[in-house]
């Protein structure tokens, strides 16, 4: 019997032993193609689809959630990325404000007084002002702010889903300053505004935060936090997503956290001119001049939780920079670079046709992209 039990512990035992080479293999094996995979440098791509696509002299693009919006001075159209139009809205402008949050845009005229806000189905309303228009916010909820002006004093009104005028925010330059960029949280319950103001001869600007939820309705004017920099300018204000803000000056970074009381949570200050910013899907790019003599750009991310994954340098020739989960992809009419925030550049050459705009499709991992020229969709995998 002490044998018979002997014999059956050694055949589990071998059992056991078996089933973990193959599960130490199996891991050795997913450990290799995972480090290829992320290390694999593509040089090419395959043009797996193409779509004619009509051209129309001066009109931009833009992503509107995974669809296309293309605009100019008389109208705008909606279209998938099979060229199927969803959506066309007419309209007279001559200084165009464009908006975008999410699949909802909001399209107005500067100095004017029409703002069209629509997502990607149809235009949910519109808005008439009687005071010229100074710029606009949008959430992807569809609620809009806009910032109206008359001689002494600036209002920014609150618009609902459906059109109506909730709320409204008074600043003057005595007070408050002048509003110079103002931002809404993804579902629009928060409102992030930048004011300027000269203080004995000093620039400052204010920024303050504003709860149109029921926070903010126990507060004075819905105001629920603000903070005052000296002898600094603050242009940009953001939500990388409902709970972090990130405003941007021309000596500073600073990151507020609080899904309904915004709080300076870190503060990255710059010595470097800041050339421009850009944001998405959790991220920020802060691009500065290059210090390098063999690179032309210089930009440094941010994620969400204000982190600062580093600094990237590239030369290419760009007009936009958008932010996947994986990589960030700078492309210009003629090139683009692909680069992980590890650095590795994915890939950094030419595109075989002109490209106006580019989106991601589907997994990023994947490595696929919608390329939109001015005579065709192409949806391309690189390789």
């Amino acid at each position: 019997m002490a044998d018979y039990r002997d014999k059956i512990r050694r055949y589990r035992m071998r059992y056991v032993y078996r089933v973990l080479l193959v599960i130490i293999c199996l891991g050795i094996l997913l450990t290799i193609i995972y480090v290829q995979y992320k290390n694999h440098i593509y040089t090419d791509y395959d043009v797996i689809s193409t779509i004619e696509k009509k051209s129309v002299i001066g009109t931009t693009n833009e992503v509107l959630g995974s669809n296309i919006l293309t605009y100019s001075h008389d109208g705008a159209q909606c279209t998938d990325s099979s060229g199927q139009a969803l959506w066309n809205q007419t309209y007279e402008m001559q200084n165009i404000l464009v908006e975008i949050s999410g699949d909802v845009v909001a399209i107005g005229d500067y100095n004017g007084h029409e703002v069209y806000v629509l997502n990607s189905e149809k235009k949910m309303y519109e808005i008439d002002t009687t005071m010229p228009i100074r710029s606009i916010a949008v959430s992807s909820t569809g609620r809009t702010a806009v910032a109206v002006a008359d001689t002494k004093t600036t209002w920014v009104y609150i618009y609902e889903s459906d059109g109506t005028q909730k709320y409204e925010i008074k600043t003057t330059m005595e007070k408050s300053g002048y509003p110079v960029a103002f931002g809404f949280s993804p579902n629009g319950e928060l409102l992030g505004l930048s004011c300027v103001y000269v203080d004995s001869g000093i620039v400052k600007s204010q920024v303050a935060f504003y709860n149109f939820g029921a926070v903010g309705e126990n507060k004075s004017d819905y105001l629920v936090n603000g903070y005052t920099y000296h002898d600094s300018i603050i242009p940009y204000i953001t939500f990388l997503q409902d709970g972090s803000a990130v405003a941007v000056g021309d000596d500073r970074v600073v990151f507020y956290c609080g899904e309904q009381i915004p709080t300076s949570c870190a503060e990255y200050l710059q010595e470097d001119e800041i050339q421009g910013v850009y944001s998405g899907n959790g991220y920020l790019g802060v691009l500065l001049r290059s210090d390098q003599m063999e690179s032309v750009h210089k930009m440094i991310i941010y994620s969400k939780d204000s982190t600062n994954l580093g600094s990237y340098y590239f030369n290419t020739d760009f007009h936009d920079i958008f932010f996947t989960q994986n990589y960030f992809v700078a492309y210009g009419d003629t090139e683009c670079l692909i680069s992980t925030y590890d650095n590795i550049e994915k890939y950094n050459g030419p595109f075989n046709k002109t490209v106006e705009l580019m989106i991601p499709v589907g997994n990023p991992g994947s490595y696929k992209f919608t390329l939109v020229s001015s005579n065709s969709i192409d949806v391309v995998q690189f390789k």
